[in-house]
């Protein structure tokens, strides 16, 4: 199979068939050999309903539907699961992402060998105040920390090598860290296209600003993640260690200074009564609680092997 396209949804009933009617459009132009695999994410409305109807009318039609609303990374990770298409696009169900970029994502693809091509939607048709300036930031402070030179982590129109999406587990809120994911586990040669973004033509979005509240404390996670995510006891049993020979060597200084003033025969105080040996001790706990942190994080670095975040309730045409 050339190409699954898969297309997470809330609540997007009215967009469902025209959505289906133009993908299809653009794959038989192209005499793509391809399934579309919808995630139906606890939807409220009749959107399961809709899909239902329309993969009783195309076999390429294939639904799942999530016992209840997980978010859009559990959902894309189920269609990842059942995806076989040698490329996946990922799409929104909201008619913003547009259907005719799917040859040139495909292209770029199996052509130019590319492991994944994120979309960048230039012009946006979003409310600046509230998408975005917010947008703007987000992406720029991801930039940053990741070192991938992307001008849009967000966008929902993405494509990926089939291997890519085997590869990585989404899970959480890192759906939009996926190219970050997908360099962590070595797919670098990664791209980027421009893509059209459209005006939303029904409903009302399902994201608000809390997104990028959201997203900045995904992006610290994900850094540390980066870093540390396979070897934690790198980080907090270098500190650990490094808090707790401070604390060790200071409360040595203050015994043998101690010593050494009752050899002499000089006055001096207990050592209970000199706050720095508190300190020091304190010091010295805080240590081995920074080791023990790194030695507990290395046993449980790693989920239990095919350990899900998610509970289908039905699936259509698998």
């Amino acid at each position: 199979m050339d190409i699954s396209v898969v297309i997470p949804l809330l609540n997007e009933e009215e967009s469902l068939q025209e959505l289906y009617s133009w993908i299809a459009k653009v794959m038989q132009s192209n005499s793509y050999e391809y399934e579309v695999i919808f995630i139906d994410d606890g939807s409220t409305d009749t959107s399961w309903n809709v899909i239902e109807k329309l993969s009783l009318e195309h076999t390429q039609v294939k639904g799942i539907r999530l016992q209840k609303n997980y978010g859009k990374s559990q959902a894309l990770d189920a269609g990842f699961e059942m995806a076989q298409g040698k490329v996946v696009i990922t799409m929104d169900a909201d008619l913003q992402d547009n259907p005719d970029e799917i040859p040139e994502l495909y292209d770029l693809i199996t052509k130019e060998d590319f492991d994944l091509i994120s979309g960048w939607k230039k012009k946006r048709y979003d409310n600046v105040i509230t998408k975005n300036i917010p947008s703007k930031l987000f992406n720029a402070a991801a930039r940053r920390t990741s070192g991938l030179k992307l001008h849009d982590f967000n966008c929902g129109l993405k494509a990926y090598k089939s291997i890519v999406i085997k590869t990585v587990k989404v899970s959480g809120e890192m759906h939009r860290y996926i190219p970050v994911l997908a360099k962590n586990e070595g797919f670098t040669n990664i791209g980027e296209k421009v893509v059209q973004h459209q005006a939303r033509k029904y409903g009302v979005t399902k994201f608000g600003i809390d997104r990028f509240i959201n997203g900045f404390l995904d992006l610290i996670t994900i850094s540390f993640l980066s870093k540390f995510g396979k070897r934690p006891m790198h980080l907090f049993g270098l500190w650990g260690s490094l808090v707790f020979a401070v604390g060790f060597f200071a409360a040595s200084y203050i015994g043998v200074l101690k010593l050494y003033k009752l050899s002499q025969g000089m006055k001096t105080i207990l050592v209970t009564d000199n706050p720095w040996f508190y300190i020091s001790l304190i010091a010295m706990v805080i240590g081995t609680q920074l080791f023990l942190a790194g030695f507990l994080g290395e046993l449980l670095v790693r989920p239990k092997n095919g350990e899900k975040h998610y509970t289908i309730k039905e699936k259509l045409n698998f």
